[in-house]
């Protein structure tokens, strides 16, 4: 899977949003001062060509919505993070935001006991560290 730039990912997060929207509608979405309706086309179009958007016709105009899940995009986004990043070692990157963020053992463990009561979505991966 190819990864956005920054405006592409600003653009998808709207259509996530929004599910299925007009150029205009996603321009409404960002604060002042609002980018140019051609620039926004542009990276609609761009993100069509990537294979993360597809449009059907509404009057004379487009409807576009993403044909990628947000879930799917972030899984794949944390995953070329650790590995790029921490050696593949989700245990190095948990580590690497506890001492960053100055977080607290109850706040870990209140985060653990989160993973532990939720529902598995996947396999298991296992720490390469």
């Amino acid at each position: 899977m190819k990864q956005l730039t920054k405006a592409e990912e600003e653009v998808m997060q709207v259509l996530w949003q929004l599910k299925k929207c007009n150029v205009a509608a996603i321009i409404e979405q960002f604060p002042e001062p609002k980018p140019a309706y051609n620039t926004v086309s542009t990276i609609v179009r761009i993100l069509e060509n990537k294979g993360f958007v597809d449009h059907e016709q509404e009057g004379k105009g487009y409807l576009y919505f993403p044909l990628l899940k947000k879930s799917d995009y972030s899984h794949q986004s944390i995953n070329k993070l650790v590995e790029g990043y921490f050696q593949g070692s989700y245990k190095s990157m948990v580590s690497f935001f506890m001492k960053k963020n100055d977080m607290s053992l109850s706040e870990l463990e209140s985060i653990l006991n989160e993973i532990r009561t939720a529902e598995p979505e996947s396999p298991k991966k296992t720490d390469k560290k």
